[in-house]
């Protein structure tokens, strides 16, 4: 309900935020789609990454509504990928499978085609990734430090910019590319408003988080220090060997031959009720120093 002279938000009309129109079946491209729904990065994991963020926010201000703004986005991007998901869907050859597959192509559709959007969801979209993946949640990130999580939101956008630009180069659906080409245009502005808030963010706590944890409870002594532990030394040229460092509080430094800070670590034997294999054969499979 609305108050006396509010306003309906273009939320409140029962229409989609964009057309999702193919100009014809594909059930193949169907389940293509589904990564950008169900996948790792897929709509369903930014929208209630940003919704559990917001909501966690303690206080009401600008960092809650840029993510309940944006989770609610989301959302509507789940209802235009599902749409389309189940239009690409509509006219699939889901009968007789042996009569359809003397057609070469109609078989070469059914060849890729999930066979659960015919048996599960009756034509529909759902929660999984390209290859039939359940969503989990442990796709969400929301620490509860707005630094980490805008990181996170930033790499979310990122990686699902780069699918769905992969998605448009794999089809020529002319009302695909359509849809494709406005869920591209929101990650770039997803992307930079990501970027505005974590360099925003930055300017006030410095870059690394938590910027809160105590400096001298830290080995300081490793704090800037580049360890080479692979064969060859080319990292040594990059900005992160050498100079100021980026939170401008230490100088970085490059180890080319790194020595460990520790021991040859030794465990006690477990107790017996435990039945590992006996100390004894242990020691006797133990190489002689004389063969190291």
């Amino acid at each position: 309900m609305y108050r006396k002279g509010d306003m309906p938000s273009v939320l409140s009309y029962k229409r989609i935020e964009y057309e999702a129109k193919p100009e014809r079946p594909d059930p193949l491209f169907a389940k293509k789609l589904q990564e950008i729904l169900g996948g790792q990065f897929g709509e369903i994991s930014v929208a209630m990454q940003y919704l559990f963020q917001g909501w966690n926010v303690r206080g009401n201000g600008k960092y809650k509504d840029l993510l309940m703004d944006t989770g609610a986005e989301e959302l509507a991007h789940i209802e235009m990928l599902a749409t389309m998901i189940a239009r690409l869907l509509d006219g699939a050859p889901v009968g007789d499978l042996e009569v359809a597959a003397q057609d070469p192509v109609i078989g070469a559709v059914l060849g890729g085609m999930n066979p659960q959007h015919a048996i599960v969801s009756g034509l529909g979209a759902m929660p999984v990734d390209s290859v039939g993946n359940r969503w989990t949640a442990h796709y969400v990130g929301a620490s509860g430090n707005l630094l980490a999580d805008f990181r996170a939101n930033l790499n979310a956008e990122s990686q699902g910019r780069l699918q769905a630009v992969r998605l448009y180069e794999t089809t020529t659906d002319r009302g695909v590319k359509d849809m494709l080409s406005w869920l591209i245009a929101r990650d770039t502005m997803h992307q930079n408003q990501w970027i505005a808030a974590i360099k925003e963010l930055e300017a006030k706590e410095n870059v690394v988080v938590p910027s809160t944890f105590p400096k001298e409870l830290e080995k300081q002594e490793v704090s800037y220090t580049l360890f080479n532990l692979s064969r060859g030394n080319k990292s040594a040229a990059g900005r992160w060997a050498s100079g100021p460092s980026m939170d401008g509080l230490g100088t970085f430094n490059y180890v080319e031959h790194p020595v460990p800070f520790g021991q040859k670590p030794s465990l006690s034997p477990a107790p017996p009720y435990i039945h590992d294999t006996l100390p004894s054969v242990l020691k006797s499979d133990m190489v002689p120093p004389s063969m190291c």
